[in-house]
Parts: structure tokens; C-alpha cells; sequence
């Protein structure tokens, strides 16, 4: 009972305590509350700064680890290790050295330059047929200048629709008209399949329903190891095949292709949406073989496609250098690298193409570069070759491949240029306005190695 009378009186002595307080508070002004906040602040203590101090060792001091003989084992160890790495470097560095060092250029002399302010007829010649070069397009190369000319852009090479430039009816590309030009002297070819053609639905043959244009240096700028460049935009549109590339000047080897052919630059003016290739795609490639069927491009062949835009849409610098030792093909510059072929005495192309084991009509081949003078084993590829340039139409060898891209025309069938002509209404649409459907060629160099 006191214990109780004791808390009670506590808690009425700190009721009237904080009483107390709240009536001085309410007599006292707030500013002098606040003054009086301030000056308390004001004499509080200030924290002291604490001084940083460093554990880091200072003087002299103990390493027994250094005495440990492990550690000279390890430090032996670190040795024989940087010393591999440094014998690993060097070995690479002169590996790469004397292995680029046989593939070095050495001089070269500037034998042929043309930016092509006027057709310089000294040296280009058109190749005029109606065959289509033995690829089977469907195109009429011709010297008629609506399908070749220069301007200030550059040379053109364009094809164009028979039935609107010449006097040939769309009735007689089918029927009844014969085109022969041996009357007129005008065919390059040999063969009179190759200059006379006559249109017969029967036998499903028709006068070629595209005329374009092939120019060439043939007789006139050759070289034998060297170096090549074509300044060129490509055409656009479905079922065009431009090409930059060589042929041999006396094919010394025999027919096509063992004396080679040498693909610079060859392209389709399909769209980048054509699964075989459009125009954001081109190759470079070597045809080499005891006969066509035989044919190894395929061993030596490359392509390079554009992440962005196409060939169509700007000047680009096809390039190709060549000697006994290689063959290297560019983009714009050396650095931008296609394809490259190096050669070997020891595993010549005869032995690359594993011809040896082939045969033709249950005869074995024999090998027609056995009596080539090369000592790098490059032969076909050891004789003179000129340039061309072209635009085809279509082709029945396997280009444009069947039941692709809505191709209208199957290879092998009679009337396959019947069918792609019939298909115009698709195909022409999608080809460029103008000269957009050719390809133009701004300038041409042709260097041959050695000095001048």
C-alpha cells in the first residue's frame, strides 16, 4: 500500500512539472525560442577529424618466402615459359613474313588505261553473235550504239528489246523471220549456227528477243601476269548477268576450258531476295578442266555480298592481280580480299583437279598441260589473256538456276527463250530506267608485271 501512494505522488510531481512547462512555453514569444535553439547549437561540441593513417609497410623487413626453394623453382618456371612465348612469336612473325613475301607484287608497269571519253575502236572490238557464247542467252550482241556507248558517265553497254529497235515484229521473234549475218559481214563467230538463226515454232527456235553488247581487247591489250582494275557499276534487273573477265588470246591449250578462263567480276541483276544471288552479290572465279564437263570452278571460285545497298547503286573497283605464284582477286582495294589461289609445282593444277582418275567416253584424260614451260605448276593460267566486257540476257547452263526466283524457263527445255519472252510482263518491269539497266564502266587499267 505505501508502494502504491509513492507512484501516484511521483506521477503528480512530473504532471505538474511538465505543467509547468507547457505555460512557460506559451508565455515565451517563438523568436526567442528559436534564438535560444541556435545559441544551444551553436555551443555543441564539434566532432573531432580523424587523422588517416597508413598500414603500409615502411623500412626494412622480412621475405622468408624468397629463401623458399619452391620459389626459385616457380621463378624458373615463369622463365621457360616467356621464353617459349617469345620463340612462339618470332616463329609466326617470320612465318607470315616469308610466307607473304613470295606473294608480294614486285613492280608492275601500266600497259592500258581508259576513262573512256570516247570509244577508242583501236582498241575495243565488239563480238557480234546470235548464239549466245555457248552459255544459251537469249541476248543478240551487236555494235548497234543504242546497246554500247560512252557519255560523260562512262562507257554503257545496255541491252534493249528486239521488237523496238529493229524492224522485226514480236510475231516474227516466233515465226517465219530469218536474221543472217553473214550477209552483212557482221558476225565475229565461226560457226554459222553461231550467225544465222531463223524463228520456227515447231522447232521451238526464235530470233533472240534482247539485243546487248560484248567488248573486247582481243588482238589489241594482253597481258601475261599482271594486273587488272575495273572501275564499274552493275545493272539492275531480273535475269541480266553482267561480267568483267578474261579469255586466253591464243588458247594455246585447247578449246574452252583447258586453255581457262579467268571470271573478274561476273553478278545477276536480280534482287538481294533471290536465294542464288542478286545484285548485292558478285564472284571471282577460275575455269580450268580437260572438258567442259569436268570443268573444277568450283575449287576455285569465291564471292563477296554487300551487308547494305548493291553493285547497282555505286562505282566499285573490280580488281584482279595475278603471277606465277597466285592469283588474287579484290574489292575496291587490296585489302578487301575475294579470292586467292596459290600454285605449286608439286600439286599443279592437273593434281588439284584430281583429273588423273576422270575419263571421258570410258578413256581416261590425258593432260594437256604436261607440256606447259611453267615451273610453278599454274598452268593454264601461264599464256597471254585479254578482257571483256558484257551484259547477257538469261542463260541455259545452269546460271540462273531452274525453279528459282520465279524463272520462267527451264534450261534444258526446247522453247526455253520462247517461255522467257513470254514472261516479259514480269521480268521488265523490274529492269532500271535508262541506263540503270546496263552496266557503265567508268575507266579500265591493266598493268604487266615488271618494270616498264
Amino acid at each position: 500500500m505505501a508502494d502504491i501512494t509513492r507512484i501516484i505522488s511521483s506521477y503528480g510531481q512530473e504532471h505538474n512539472l511538465a505543467s509547468d512547462r507547457n505555460d512557460r512555453w506559451q508565455d515565451s514569444p517563438p523568436d526567442s525560442v528559436y534564438a535560444t535553439s541556435r545559441q544551444s547549437a551553436q555551443t555543441l561540441p564539434r566532432a573531432a577529424k580523424r587523422k588517416f593513417k597508413s598500414y603500409r609497410l615502411r623500412g626494412p623487413y622480412e621475405k622468408p618466402w624468397l629463401s623458399d626453394p619452391a620459389m626459385r623453382k616457380t621463378r624458373w618456371n615463369n622463365w621457360i615459359v616467356v621464353t617459349f612465348m617469345l620463340i612462339g612469336f618470332i616463329a609466326s612473325a617470320l612465318i607470315c613474313f616469308f610466307g607473304v613475301r613470295q606473294y608480294q607484287p614486285g613492280p608492275m608497269c601500266l600497259v592500258f588505261e581508259d576513262d573512256f571519253k570516247t570509244l577508242d575502236t583501236s582498241v575495243w572490238s565488239h563480238e557480234v553473235t546470235l548464239d549466245g557464247f555457248g552459255t544459251g542467252s537469249f541476248d543478240w550482241t551487236t555494235t548497234d550504239p543504242l546497246n554500247s556507248y560512252v557519255d560523260g558517265s562512262g562507257l554503257h553497254i545496255v541491252p534493249t528489246l528486239t521488237n523496238e529497235t529493229t524492224d522485226i515484229s514480236n510475231d516474227q521473234l516466233y515465226n517465219g523471220k530469218t536474221v543472217n549475218l553473214l550477209k552483212d559481214g557482221s558476225c565475229t563467230a565461226k560457226s554459222n549456227l553461231s550467225c544465222v538463226v531463223t524463228s520456227d515454232p515447231k522447232k521451238g527456235t526464235m530470233i533472240p528477243p534482247v539485243r546487248s553488247a560484248r567488248l573486247t581487247t582481243k588482238g589489241t591489250k594482253k597481258i601475261r601476269y599482271g594486273r587488272v582494275e575495273v572501275v564499274a557499276r552493275l545493272p539492275r534487273g531480273d535475269w541480266l548477268w553482267p561480267a568483267i573477265w578474261m579469255m586466253p588470246q591464243e588458247s594455246v591449250y585447247g578449246v574452252w576450258p583447258r586453255s581457262g578462263e579467268i571470271d573478274i567480276m561476273e553478278s545477276r541483276g536480280n534482287g538481294w531476295e533471290y536465294l542464288p544471288g542478286g545484285r548485292d552479290l558478285y564472284y571471282g572465279s577460275l575455269h580450268w578442266a580437260p572438258s567442259a564437263a569436268t570443268d573444277a570452278y568450283w575449287r576455285t571460285t569465291s564471292a563477296k555480298q554487300l551487308k547494305r545497298g548493291d553493285f547497282s547503286q555505286n562505282f566499285n573497283t573490280f580488281g584482279f592481280e595475278w603471277d606465277e605464284n597466285f592469283m588474287y582477286f579484290y574489292l575496291n582495294n587490296r585489302l578487301t580480299q575475294i579470292l586467292f589461289v596459290g600454285f605449286s609445282k608439286d600439286d599443279d593444277l592437273w593434281k588439284k583437279g584430281g583429273f588423273s582418275k576422270m575419263e571421258e567416253n570410258s578413256t581416261l584424260f590425258s593432260n594437256p598441260w604436261a607440256d606447259s614451260p611453267s615451273k610453278t605448276g599454274n598452268a593454264p593460267f601461264d599464256q597471254d589473256f585479254y578482257l571483256i566486257l558484257n551484259v547477257a540476257v538469261g542463260s541455259r547452263q545452269g546460271w540462273f538456276p531452274d525453279n528459282q526466283g520465279n524463272k520462267p524457263w527451264l534450261d534444258a527445255a526446247t522453247n526455253a527463250q520462247w517461255t522467257f519472252w513470254s514472261a516479259a510482263n514480269e521480268w521488265l518491269p523490274t529492269w532500271g530506267a535508262g541506263d540503270d539497266r546496263g552496266m557503265t564502266v567508268r575507266s579500265v587499267k591493266m598493268w604487266s608485271r615488271g618494270a616498264c
